[in-house]
């Protein structure tokens, strides 16, 4: 679903990722890692296009998108859900779903709206309450749901569990897992890297905006001191 060749991308002269190559299949699930300031979010940036690629190749579903703009990439198919959630706190749980359509129909979005609410059935009972109201949980859920709306074939999460309570995070890694069963392609940078290990087909490890190691997640597992290092960098 996604193919990304050589990608180096920064901010003006300063590199944050350098020749960085991965893939991911449909209906599966890479866990980006790293510690602070290791080039994850840069990375995921890159791909949506708020973040200026300098070198490499991003193909989506076969497509090239390398030079598209973020509201192209949208509309092929990719959907990021950003560290912080960054809802729209003065509006309601339903109108920020519907701010997540925008590039799809109005049939397209209410069957979107529908499908989030069979995931989060806690954002339908609040369907008409300020996002600003809500517990951080029930925001990150808004948060994947607003990025479901417009169908994405790709999705991508950006620390999933950051400051949530357990319970919540179980209820939004359990989403997770029906929409890779669904066949949606997920991209996941977790600080819970035991966690990320556990759900994820594939790992990428950044450091230093370097590719220091990549293999199945149960490779990972198995891999000697790499847990151990992963959990020493947070």
């Amino acid at each position: 679903m996604l193919d990304v060749t050589n990608l180096s991308a920064g901010y003006g002269d300063i590199i944050a990722v350098r020749d960085f190559s991965f893939s991911v299949l449909q209906g599966k699930i890479l866990a980006l890692l790293g510690a602070n300031g290791a080039g994850k979010t840069s990375t995921l940036f890159s791909l949506v296009g708020l973040v200026e690629r300098k070198m490499g190749t991003i193909l989506l579903d076969g497509l090239d998108i390398s030079s598209a703009s973020v509201e192209d990439r949208i509309s092929r198919g990719m959907a990021i859900v950003p560290e912080g959630r960054r809802t729209f706190p003065d509006l309601s749980v339903r109108e920020n779903l519907i701010v997540g359509g925008h590039v799809v129909s109005q049939s397209v979005m209410a069957e979107g709206i529908a499908k989030v609410f069979d995931y989060f059935p806690r954002l339908h009972e609040r369907c008409d309450q300020a996002a600003g109201s809500l517990s951080g949980g029930e925001q990150q859920m808004l948060a994947i749901g607003r990025a479901l709306i417009s169908k994405p074939k790709l999705l991508i999460v950006d620390e999933l569990s950051l400051g949530l309570m357990p319970k919540v995070v179980d209820e939004c890694y359990k989403v997770l897992e029906v929409l890779k069963a669904e066949g949606l392609a997920i991209i996941l940078v977790e600080q819970n890297t035991e966690r990320a290990m556990a759900v994820a087909d594939d790992v990428c490890v950044l450091e230093a905006g370097n590719m220091i190691w990549s293999g199945s997640a149960e490779a990972a597992r198995c891999e000697p001191g790499l847990t151990e290092r992963l959990m020493g960098l947070h």
